[in-house]
């Protein structure tokens, strides 16, 4: 069975997706781009003011989850370019305390909307 997790809190989905499903004691969010989820444009120009928007966004889906950044065990940051990598991580590490979820970054040629960044999350229910 699953659950579809929404917000008007963060973006709307631009798509044929949910922003988060629950099943099996996990949920599973969909990729988070910088978008101001009330104007639906991109908010910020440089990597750094932009994942701070998408963590603002990430935030709020867990939320609507009744989850936090402690729940979240795996995230997929894709980057434009791997030379904003250091600015990107030093937003993305401020959001965690303690132990970190395990992460993966790559590189892709382009973003919905032209986003310099989109971080997706996978989170556990709290036992």
């Amino acid at each position: 069975m699953k659950t579809i997790i929404a917000t008007d809190n963060a973006p709307k989905a631009i798509g044929p997706y949910s922003q988060g499903v629950r099943a099996g004691g996990f949920v599973f969010f969909s990729g988070q781009i910088p978008l101001d989820p009330v104007t639906g444009e991109i908010n910020g120009t440089t990597s750094a003011e932009q994942t701070s928007q998408v963590m603002r966004n990430i935030a709020a889906v867990l939320a609507a989850a009744g989850l936090g950044f402690g729940n979240i065990v795996k995230t997929t940051i894709f980057l434009t370019d791997l030379a904003d990598f250091a600015s990107v991580n030093e937003v993305y590490g401020s959001c965690f305390s303690g132990e970190p979820p395990a992460r993966s970054t790559v590189q892709v040629a382009a973003l919905p909307r032209g986003a310099k960044v989109e971080i997706e999350i996978v989170a556990v229910e709290s036992d």
